[in-house]
C-alpha cells in the first residue's frame, strides 16, 4: 500500500514538474524535437520533422564534394560523395529523433528528457550510393590503374630469336568493385572510415618458350623509301616504325596500328608534318605515319594474314601503288590484322640510313616451297588534277603561294597465286577510290591598282605564265 502510494506521489511530482516547466527540456511541444538531440552533426532540438530534415538535406549537400578513398593495388583513387552519388537513407531517424521523450510511461519519458541533460543524444546516418554512378567510376577511374600482364614476348639479335619473359598483370574486378563499394557506403562508411579496397583480380602473361620456338622462318617482307622526306617526317616514320618493331601476336590476337602508334605526341617522339586532311596537305603531329602503316600493311599481304581493317586515303601517295595504301586517321581510320596461323607470330619493325622503311613478319612457314604470290594493282578510273588560279585580297601584290595537287583514281589490288611458275588464282583484295586534288596557285592582289588589275585578268583566264611573268617569276 505503501509502495502504491509513493508511486502515485512520484508520479504526480513528475507530471508537475514536466507541465510547470522544472524541467528545462519540458519546453519544447509534442511537434518538436526535444534539446539535446543531434543526427550526426546536426543539432535538431527544437526543431520539427520537416525543420529537421531539412537541415539534414543541407547538411548532406554540403558535403558532396568530401572524398571517398578507394585504394587499388598500391594506388589511391579519391572520389566525392558527388561521384558516387552517396545520399542518407533512414529519413526515419527523424521520427526517432522527435520521438525522444514522447513515448513510453511518464518515468521513461522523464529519464529520457533527464539523460539529454548531462549528455547529447546523436542519432547516426545511414548512407546509399548510386549503383550506376559507382559503376562508372570503377569502369572509368579505377581501371586506369590496371596493370596489364606482359605476354611472353620475343628479341631479336644478330644470332637468332631470345626468349623474354612474360610479367603477371593486376586488374580491376569490376563487378566485385561495384559490390564492395556500395556494401561499404551502406555498411562502414563513417566520417571517420572513409577508404574502402577495391578487389582486382592477377591476370597470367599468354605464351611459353615451347609457343615461341615456332618462331624462326620469314613470312612476308615489304620496304618502302621516305627519301623525299624533310627531318620532321622522318623522325616520324621511324618514331612508327620503332612502337611497332618487336611486336608478338599470339594466334587469334588482332593487331591495331593504331593502339601501337599513337599518342601524336611529342612526348612519344612525333615532330609536325604533312599529312592528308579534307583533300588539302596540312602539318600535323605524327604526319607521315601513314607511310608505316602503307609498309605493314603490305608485308602483312605478303605473309598472306587476315586482314581485318584497312582505309585508303583520301588522295593517292606516292610510296605504294594504289589501292596498296592504309591509312591512319584518328580512331575512324585504322589497320588492322589477326593473326590468323596456328603459331606467334613477331614484327619486325625498322628504318635504314639511307631512308627505306622495313618490316618483316616471322613466323612457323606452312605454305608450300613451290607456291608464290604476287600483288598487282589495275587502275580503273583516272582524273587528272588540273590548274587553278585564285586572287587572294588579302595579301599584296608578290604574294604567290602553291598547293600541289593529286590525281584522282579508282583502283583495285588483286592478289595471284602461282604454283610452280603457274598463275593458279587472281582474287580482288580491295577497291580504293582516291579524290582529285587540283593543283591551285594563290596569288595576292592588294596594292598597285594597274599591276592588280592585270593579274587579276591572267588569273580569270588562268594563265599562270602570264601571272608569273608580271611578278617576275
Amino acid at each position: 500500500m505503501k509502495n502504491k502510494i509513493f508511486t502515485g506521489l512520484l508520479l504526480s511530482l513528475l507530471g508537475g514538474m514536466l507541465i510547470c516547466g522544472t524541467t528545462s527540456y519540458a519546453k519544447t511541444t509534442s511537434d518538436e524535437i526535444a534539446m539535446g538531440v543531434y543526427v550526426e552533426e546536426v543539432n535538431v532540438s527544437g526543431m520539427t520533422k520537416d525543420e529537421a530534415k531539412a537541415a539534414v538535406n543541407e547538411y548532406i549537400a554540403g558535403k558532396t564534394e568530401e572524398k571517398i578513398t578507394l585504394t587499388i593495388g598500391e594506388e589511391e583513387l579519391n572520389v566525392s560523395r558527388a561521384d558516387l552519388g552517396v545520399t542518407w537513407s533512414n529519413e526515419e531517424v527523424i521520427d526517432e529523433a522527435l520521438g525522444l521523450g514522447k513515448s513510453g510511461n511518464l518515468i521513461r519519458r522523464y529519464k529520457a528528457l533527464k539523460d539529454l541533460e548531462f549528455d547529447n543524444k546523436v542519432f547516426e546516418l545511414e548512407y546509399t550510393a548510386d549503383s550506376e554512378l559507382v559503376q562508372t567510376v570503377v569502369s572509368e577511374k579505377c581501371t586506369k590503374y590496371n596493370q596489364k600482364a606482359t605476354n611472353v614476348g620475343l628479341k631479336k639479335t644478330s644470332s637468332g630469336f631470345e626468349v623474354v619473359e612474360g610479367k603477371q598483370g593486376v586488374v580491376v574486378d569490376e563487378s566485385a568493385a561495384t559490390d564492395v563499394i556500395l556494401s561499404f557506403i551502406e555498411g562502414e562508411y563513417s566520417a571517420e572510415n572513409t577508404k574502402v579496397a577495391v578487389p582486382t583480380m592477377i591476370t597470367e602473361p599468354i605464351g611459353s618458350a615451347e609457343e615461341l620456338a615456332k618462331v624462326k622462318d620469314l613470312l612476308g617482307s615489304f620496304k618502302t623509301s621516305f627519301k623525299s622526306s624533310d627531318s620532321d617526317r622522318s623522325k616520324n616514320v621511324r618514331t612508327g616504325a620503332g612502337h611497332i618493331d618487336g611486336t608478338v601476336l599470339y594466334p587469334g590476337e588482332t593487331f591495331s596500328t593504331y593502339e601501337y602508334v599513337n599518342p601524336f605526341t611529342e612526348q612519344n617522339g612525333y615532330a609536325m608534318a604533312g599529312s592528308y586532311l579534307n583533300g588539302k596537305v596540312v602539318d600535323s603531329l605524327g604526319g607521315g605515319i601513314c607511310q608505316v602503316s602503307s609498309t605493314l600493311y603490305n608485308a602483312v599481304l605478303m605473309a598472306e594474314l587476315e586482314v581485318v581493317e584497312r582505309s585508303p586515303h583520301s588522295m593517292m601517295v606516292t610510296y605504294v601503288q594504289p589501292s596498296a595504301d592504309a591509312a591512319i586517321a584518328g580512331t575512324y581510320k585504322d589497320f588492322k590484322f589477326k593473326n590468323d596461323t596456328d603459331a606467334p607470330i613477331y614484327i619486325e619493325g625498322y628504318t635504314t640510313d639511307d631512308k627505306q622503311i622495313v618490316f618483316n613478319i616471322y613466323g612457323e612457314e606452312t605454305r608450300p616451297s613451290n607456291r608464290t604470290i604476287k600483288y598487282t594493282n589495275k587502275v580503273l578510273e583516272s582524273t587528272p588534277a588540273v590548274t587553278q588560279l585564285v586572287a587572294d585580297s588579302a595579301q599584296g601584290i608578290g604574294y604567290r603561294l602553291v598547293e600541289s595537287g593529286h590525281n584522282g583514281c579508282k583502283a583495285e589490288l588483286y592478289k595471284e597465286v602461282y604454283v610452280d611458275g603457274v598463275l593458279q588464282s587472281s582474287e580482288r583484295v580491295n577497291k580504293s577510290n582516291y579524290q582529285v586534288s587540283n593543283r591551285t596557285v594563290y596569288y595576292g592582289i592588294n596594292g598597285d591598282p594597274s599591276v592588280s588589275a592585270q593579274l587579276q585578268q591572267c588569273i580569270a583566264a588562268g594563265d599562270e605564265a602570264g601571272a608569273n611573268a608580271l611578278l617576275g617569276i
